[in-house]
């Protein structure tokens, strides 16, 4: 019975983007055919065969060793703040059995995995893959050439990374075009931020949920916000890099030094792990405070409560019971007003046990709970995302399209909001 009302909510996903969609007699239906027969092969083929299992877990595994590697640096530093459990040869002195805190655990690895990614891109690596890889994705879907590009793009770059690296683009094109870029950037996921989500669920459906969501940004804004694009529009501008030493490192049409390069990407990746501690404390801190203060209305009125209800139609249309829906859409909602990690360090311990005992015996978190939990909270899309890309975009486009995505934000959050839905909707249909 679940399965079926799994099924049937990635219909009525697509149903509300179709519902919402700004020129219904633009969609190129046949593209979205194509984009969504991928998608659900992508799921099937990741859940249910071991080839594909052990892909995914092949690439969770070197994300984890990264983060192992990371360690070592980390313990030179804070010797206390790493496991004695990793070995001597990494050196931390933490107590065997005791847990890292998530700075540690989560979000220093950053360090070393920022800067990793920025040396591909310094070398050319990572922008060859990108084009090629939204080269093809063009070919087979059919869908606009930049529009395939960004959406690789964004996946190993970030939303505000990426829309800096492709600013000649964005002011080349039209405000309808700009607007769907901008509804796109709601669903990315940042491979060198991969790590910390590791670190805190399940390799597998994390890694499972980067191309789901690459595919399904297309789906959702193709339907959302159809446009068409000429021959002559359909180019792709040059790039640079990432935008830790301000595309690549080029400047003037020189490379930077590479230790100059590597200092600046350094002190980015320092910088990112600021924002997003400074933003789930602060997060975390604001909500407790809210509930204290429903609390004084209602003992039984929480914030959790509040967002549970207003998400608890989708979250049983992933297939859950009434009860382990209204916790899913608890979540759901609690990672929409503020943040994934928010929500990933309320389950981790829940989790990781279940994931340990092979979900034998965990009660609530189930394989179709856990697959469906980690591959929603996989992605950006969030309130405070919105005010990242605008400010993005204010200072690459013009005024045209700088209104045209001011008044799109509801579509923006809705894109977002869909696009995790409908990746958390067909990996929920193959892991039961």
């Amino acid at each position: 019975m679940y399965l079926a009302i799994n099924i049937i909510g990635v219909f009525v996903f697509l149903g509300v983007a179709f519902l919402f969609s700004k020129d219904k007699k633009a969609i190129n239906w046949r593209s979205i055919a194509i984009v969504l027969v991928i998608n659900v092969f992508l799921a099937w083929f990741f859940s249910s065969f071991s080839v594909g299992r052990d892909a995914v877990q092949a690439a969770a595994n070197g994300f984890e060793w990264l983060v192992n590697a990371s360690y070592k640096g980390i313990a030179f530093a804070l010797p206390n703040w790493v496991s004695s459990s990793l070995g001597a040869e990494i050196g931390g002195s933490l107590a065997k059995g005791s847990n890292m805190n998530f700075v540690t655990a989560a979000l220093l690895p950053i360090l070393l995995i920022v800067p990793l990614f920025d040396i591909l891109t310094y070398i050319g690596v990572l922008p060859f893959i990108i084009k090629w890889v939204g080269k093809g994705l063009s070919f087979i879907t059919g869908q606009p050439k930049f529009e395939s590009f960004f959406s690789v793009e964004m996946m190993f770059l970030g939303n505000t990374e990426a829309l800096a690296v492709s600013q000649l683009q964005l002011k080349s094109m039209k405000a309808q075009r700009n607007v769907t870029i901008a509804m796109m950037s709601m669903s990315c996921v940042t491979a060198s931020i991969l790590g910390a989500y590791i670190g805190m669920m399940p390799g597998m459906y994390v890694i499972t949920a980067v191309p789901l969501n690459v595919l399904n940004a297309i789906i959702i804004t193709s339907l959302l916000n159809p446009v068409k694009v000429s021959t002559e529009e359909d180019t792709i501008a040059k790039i640079g890099g990432s935008s830790a030493a301000e595309s690549a490192g080029m400047e003037d049409g020189k490379k930077e030094p590479f230790f100059s390069f590597l200092g600046d990407s350094i002190l980015g990746a320092g910088r990112l792990i600021l924002i997003i501690a400074a933003n789930v404390i602060a997060f975390v801190a604001l909500a407790y405070l809210i509930d204290k203060v429903l609390g004084l209305i209602n003992p039984n009125l929480s914030l959790e409560n509040i967002l549970g209800i207003i998400m608890f139609p989708f979250a049983y249309l992933l297939g859950f019971n009434p009860e382990d829906a209204f916790k899913m859409a608890r979540f759901m909602g609690t990672k929409l007003v503020t943040n994934e990690f928010v929500v990933m360090g309320q389950v981790t311990k829940d989790v990781t046990a279940a994931v340990k005992a092979n979900y034998h015996g965990t009660g609530l978190y189930t394989r179709h709970f856990v697959a469906v939990l980690t591959v929603f909270l996989t992605s950006f899309a969030n309130l405070s995302t919105t005010g990242m890309i605008i400010g993005a975009f204010k200072g690459i486009v013009n005024r045209e399209s700088n209104d045209a995505i001011s008044k799109s934000v509801p579509l923006m959050l809705l894109s977002g909001i869909l696009v995790s839905l409908l990746s958390a909707g067909l990996i929920g249909i193959f892991s039961w």
